[in-house]
């Protein structure tokens, strides 16, 4: 291929070959025989590849990560964790609490809030109060790994402003999701968590986890 020249990739490009209800995969011929594979979670009207510019730069994540950080009186603030299980590695991962975007939220004025609240509530029992917290978009859409899908999060940062930590409760996860602590982590901390690159159990983590603690010591938060 020349040096930029861009392959353009149209919806009749695209042929279909795994589709499964939370995995597809799509050949993406961009050229008379040759083949790109994306995997992805989106249906075929949905993909990304053929969207016109306009479209594409509307788009919503396909999920949200927060990044979620506690004030409680007296104490500096702590970033907020849990170990999740993730199904591809076979273990408990420092975690952020992240989920998929439902269909409703995408009919919210701001459907990234909207999941962000939601996923919070479902994996730590807290209730977001606009009134009391604070939660802003830090990033509208990162793609996870364009080299082989085209999947996307959304990144919003909660701030939480509580008396105490007596509602955490993770008894509300749904579906195939399974918890097993939470882990709260001070600035301090969060720099010996990144200079590691593994967690206390030697564990690595995602590169969600890695942008939170990121952005937690960088204070942008703020």
């Amino acid at each position: 291929m020349e040096t930029g020249k861009m392959p353009k990739i149209t919806k009749d490009c695209v042929e279909t070959v795994v589709d499964k209800k939370f995995l597809r995969v799509f050949d993406l011929k961009y050229e008379e025989g040759k083949h790109y594979f994306d995997a992805t979670r989106r249906p075929i009207d949905k993909l990304v590849a053929p969207m016109g510019e306009e479209e594409f730069k509307a788009m919503t994540p396909d999920a949200v990560s927060c990044v979620v950080i506690v004030e409680l009186p007296g104490k500096e603030p702590m970033l907020l964790f849990s170990y999740e299980y993730r199904y591809p590695t076979g273990r408990f991962l420092l975690s952020v609490p992240a989920g998929l975007m439902d269909p409703e939220d995408q009919e919210k004025d701001n459907p990234l809030i909207e999941t962000a609240k939601r996923e919070i509530f479902e994996e730590t029992g807290i209730v977001v109060d606009e009134k009391r917290d604070e939660i802003f978009v830090i990033n509208n859409l990162l793609f996870s790994s364009p080299g082989m899908t085209d999947e996307s999060n959304g990144l919003v940062c909660v701030k939480l402003r509580l008396d105490n930590l007596d509602m955490l409760d993770q008894t509300g996860a749904v579906g195939q999701e399974f918890f097993d602590g939470f882990e709260f982590v001070t600035k301090e901390k969060a720099k010996e968590l990144i200079k590691a690159g593994v967690d206390d159990k030697g564990h690595f983590y995602s590169v969600y986890t890695w942008a939170a603690l990121m952005y937690f010591i960088s204070d942008l938060w703020k």
